[in-house]
Parts: C-alpha cells; sequence; structure tokens
C-alpha cells in the first residue's frame, strides 16, 4: 500500500498546536464588511480551535 499524502488544502488552513489540538482562523471577514461591526471583525482576526468531533478528520487529513 502506498504512502498516505497530507491533503494539501487542510495543510493551508489548519495547524496542530503542541498539546495537539487543531488550531485554524475564522471564517467571514473577506468581504461585505461594512455592515459589520468593530467588535465582531476584532473577533474574526483571533485564530479558534476546532471542534472535538471534527479534529480526528482533520488530523487524518494532515497526516504525511
Amino acid at each position: 500500500m502506498p504512502k498516505m499524502k497530507t491533503h494539501k488544502g487542510a495543510k493551508k488552513r489548519f495547524k496542530v498546536t503542541g498539546s495537539g489540538r487543531v488550531k485554524r482562523m475564522r471564517a467571514f471577514k473577506s468581504h461585505i464588511l461594512t455592515k459589520k461591526d468593530p467588535k465582531r471583525k476584532r473577533r474574526l482576526r483571533r485564530s479558534d480551535v476546532v471542534s472535538l468531533g471534527q479534529e480526528k478528520t482533520i488530523k487524518r487529513l494532515l497526516q504525511a
């Protein structure tokens, strides 16, 4: 059986932390920003941790 390849799309979007959790950036920050209030835009700048339900799937995509 051949080696498993890293999913390049996932590699660009997610990063595994030191504790093993998966980090991601928040969505909805690319356009139509005039109607979003500053507090919401500030929150969208911060990174977030992937939910436990999806963590297993993403880690499988990231393993080289």
